[in-house]
């Protein structure tokens, strides 16, 4: 019987340069490359959170690629599309715990029954491991942005020509959900 090895975080800071993975179930679980319309969208996120944070502080935000690692008995890390992240402090490590806020905006594969079985599982555990609110971003459908929060099961839905919020992982933040297309 040949013994498999599971991965660890090690492995997963020598995952290629540009190359973007998670750490799930002992394994390192690579993640395609996007296309334009979710890279952009996924920046507006970022780049709005960024703005509140230089105006109101409480946290710091993060683009694409940032590792968060957490300690779930399946799971040790996340990697969101954009965040906001308590600690404000800046190493060249991964981000210690999970993020109050991630943006998981989808891409081409995301969706089909699978996909939705996946987002949920992955939704659930950004809760598990702490996260306050995820936002599922949809960028093909008419609800495009569903606003998760832990604390309740039912999200909030926002369609183009609404202002999207994060509350309360983010007090105060607002984006529109035009700026997602721009």
């Amino acid at each position: 019987m040949k013994t498999v090895s599971r991965a660890t975080v090690d492995d997963l800071y020598r995952v290629p340069e540009n190359a973007k993975a998670e750490l799930v179930g002992g394994e390192l679980v690579r993640m395609s490359p996007t296309g334009t319309l979710p890279s952009a969208a996924g920046g507006a996120i970022y780049a709005s959170l960024r703005q509140h944070q230089r105006s109101h502080g409480g946290g710091r935000a993060y683009a694409d690629n940032t590792g968060f690692l957490v300690n779930l008995p399946h799971r040790r890390s996340l990697s969101p599309d954009a965040a906001f992240h308590r600690d404000t402090s800046l190493s060249m490590k991964f981000a210690d715990g999970a993020p109050v806020f991630a943006a998981e905006v989808r891409s081409e594969g995301d969706y089909g029954p699978r996909a939705e079985d996946e987002l949920a599982d992955k939704r659930a555990d950004y809760f598990a491991a702490g996260t306050l609110v995820v936002w599922d971003v949809d960028l093909l459908g008419e609800d495009v942005v569903q606003v998760y929060r832990a604390s309740s099961p039912e999200p909030t839905i926002y369609r183009r020509g609404q202002t999207a919020e994060a509350e309360p992982a983010v007090p105060g933040w607002r984006m529109a959900v035009d700026e997602l297309f721009e």
